[in-house]
């Protein structure tokens, strides 16, 4: 027979987590955590520090709040992507608030986001896109700490440039362009439905990939 709230409780099961663990990608730190059984939980707060050095440690930032499942006995599964990071040290700990206000503190897991060691194009996203797709790519540091010369651009099937989205010096980071199959500031275009491809250069490093826009 299925356990009902009031025998869990009488049991008084509590907020059993059993797993808390990060994921890091490009400026992205993806946060989860598995309850194994949950008594009155209103939710979670999420909480990040940054810490420069073992000297220098900021205080504790709330960033988030992910609602929970009340009274339960199952096994549930909570998700929270940080998309606020740049190179450095973090920890992060949850906050886990019952309905009555009471509260308990996850333990602290420590994340760190560091500097892209080789060049990459990510697939765009959305995709297929309408009107507009996001794309990210990484510049490694290198040894000198040079900056690379940098060019992203867009082409349509026949290999016609349609735009060019970087062409520039770029310090070794990750980040994030966006594409409008509108036009941007300046620009008016009004492309049809179909495949495009988008080239990233650097020195010696090419790649392309491919994207639809679906209208």
């Amino acid at each position: 027979m299925a356990a009902t709230d009031l025998d869990l409780v009488n049991n008084v099961v509590p907020v059993e987590l059993t797993s808390f663990t990060a994921e890091i990608s490009v400026k992205t730190v993806t946060l989860k955590w598995i309850t194994a059984s949950e008594l009155n939980n209103s939710g979670f707060e999420i909480y990040r520090q940054k810490s420069e050095d073992s000297r220098q440690v900021s205080e504790w930032k709330r960033i988030g709040f992910i609602e929970g499942k009340g009274t339960t006995a199952d096994t549930n599964y909570y998700s929270f992507i940080d998309e606020e990071v740049s190179v450095g040290n973090y920890n992060y700990r949850l906050k886990q608030i019952d309905f009555d206000g009471t509260y308990e503190y996850s333990n602290a897991i420590e994340v760190e986001v560091s500097t892209p060691a080789v060049f990459s194009l990510l697939q765009n996203y959305p995709n297929p896109f309408n009107p507009s797709t996001k794309i990210k790519f990484t510049i490694p540091s290198n040894v000198k700490r040079e900056m690379s010369n940098v060019s992203l651009r867009v082409y349509d099937v026949l290999g016609k440039e349609i735009t060019t989205l970087v062409n520039e010096e770029k310090p070794a980071g990750e980040y994030e362009i966006e594409f409008n199959a509108h036009g941007h500031s300046g620009e008016v275009r009004n492309l049809p439905s179909g495949i495009y491809f988008y080239t990233l250069k650097a020195g010696t490093f090419s790649q392309t990939k491919k994207m639809i826009l679906l209208k």
